[in-house]
C-alpha cells in the first residue's frame, strides 16, 4: 500500500500576513504617485520612505512566521517596482525635470527600466541560489530613498523649515539652486542611480555589518546619537545616509576592496525547474 505524500501547508492567516505588509508597500507607492501629480512633493517623498519601511517589514514577518513563499517573492518585486521605480521617477519629473521636455521623461524611464531589470536579476539569482555577501548592484529602495530625501530636504529649505541652515538657504537662492541647480543635479543623479542598479558592483547589506566587536554601551550611545540627528534634521540626515551608501559600492570597487560579480549565467540557465 502506497503512502500518501503530504504537502506541507502554511496556515492561511500567517501566510497572508507578510503579503499584507507588501500591499502596504504598494499602497504608499501608489499614494506617492498621486501626491506627486498633485504637487504635494513632501508627502509624496514621505510616502516612498514609508513604503520602504513596509518593504523591510514584509520580509522580516515572512521569516519570523516561516511564511516565505515564491508568490510572496514575485509580489514583493512587483510592488517594489511601483514604489521604488515608478514613484520616484514621477516624483523627480513632477518636481523639477518636467520642464526639460523629452530628455526628462527619457531619463526617468531609464530609471524605471533599470529598476525593473535590477529586480528581475535579483529574483533569478535568488531562484538559482546564488550566494553573494551583499547585493549585486545597488538595491532599488536605496536610490528611491536618496531621491525622496533630496526632494524633502530641498522643499524644507525652500520653506525655511531648517532654521539652523539659513546660510544654506541664502546660498541656494543666490545661486538659483532651487530651480536650475536642482535640475542639473537630478540630470546627473538619476541616470547615475539607474546605472548603479544594473551594475555588477557589489554593495554591502546590513547582514554583513560586524558589530560583535563593539561594546553594547558604545553601540547604544552611537544609536542614540544617530536617532538624535535624525530627529533634528530627518531629511538632511536621511539624504546624507543614502548618498553615502549609493557611492560606498563605487568607492570600495575603486579601492579594490570589492570585485564585480559576474551575472551572465542568469541568461543562460532556464528559470524553470527541470
Amino acid at each position: 500500500m502506497k503512502k500518501k505524500t503530504v504537502t506541507p501547508t502554511i496556515n492561511k492567516p500567517v501566510y497572508i500576513l507578510p503579503n499584507l505588509f507588501t500591499t502596504g508597500n504598494l499602497f504608499f507607492g501608489y499614494f506617492s504617485i498621486l501626491k506627486s501629480m498633485d504637487g504635494d512633493f513632501v508627502v509624496a517623498a514621505a510616502a516612498i520612505l514609508l513604503a520602504s519601511i513596509f518593504d523591510v517589514l514584509d520580509g522580516r514577518v515572512a521569516r519570523l512566521t516561516n511564511a516565505a513563499s515564491a508568490f510572496g517573492v514575485q509580489y514583493d518585486s512587483l510592488c517594489d517596482l511601483v514604489s521604488f521605480g515608478v514613484a520616484p521617477a514621477i516624483l523627480v519629473y513632477q518636481y523639477s525635470l518636467g520642464g526639460l521636455g523629452r530628455i526628462a521623461w527619457a531619463i526617468c524611464f531609464m530609471y524605471v527600466v533599470c529598476g525593473a531589470l535590477r529586480l528581475a536579476r535579483f529574483n533569478v539569482q535568488s531562484h538559482l541560489g546564488d550566494e553573494v555577501d551583499g547585493f549585486v548592484g545597488i538595491p532599488i529602495p536605496a536610490p528611491a530613498g536618496l531621491l525622496s530625501t533630496f526632494v524633502a530636504f530641498m522643499e524644507g529649505l525652500k520653506t525655511h523649515e531648517n532654521e539652523g541652515l539659513l546660510w544654506l538657504v541664502d546660498f541656494a537662492y543666490k545661486w538659483d539652486l532651487f530651480t536650475t541647480g536642482t535640475k542639473y543635479f537630478l540630470l546627473f543623479l538619476v541616470p547615475l542611480l539607474a546605472f548603479l542598479m544594473v551594475s555588477n558592483i557589489l554593495y554591502r547589506s546590513h547582514k554583513s555589518l560586524n558589530i560583535k566587536g563593539i561594546k553594547t554601551f558604545h553601540l547604544l550611545a552611537l544609536l542614540g546619537v544617530l536617532v538624535g540627528l535624525l530627529a533634528y534634521k530627518p531629511s538632511l540626515i536621511g539624504f546624507l545616509f543614502f548618498l553615502i551608501y549609493a557611492f560606498s559600492g563605487v568607492f570600495e570597487y575603486l579601492m579594490g576592496w570589492q570585485q564585480p560579480v559576474d551575472d551572465e549565467h542568469i541568461f543562460e540557465t532556464s528559470y524553470e525547474d527541470p
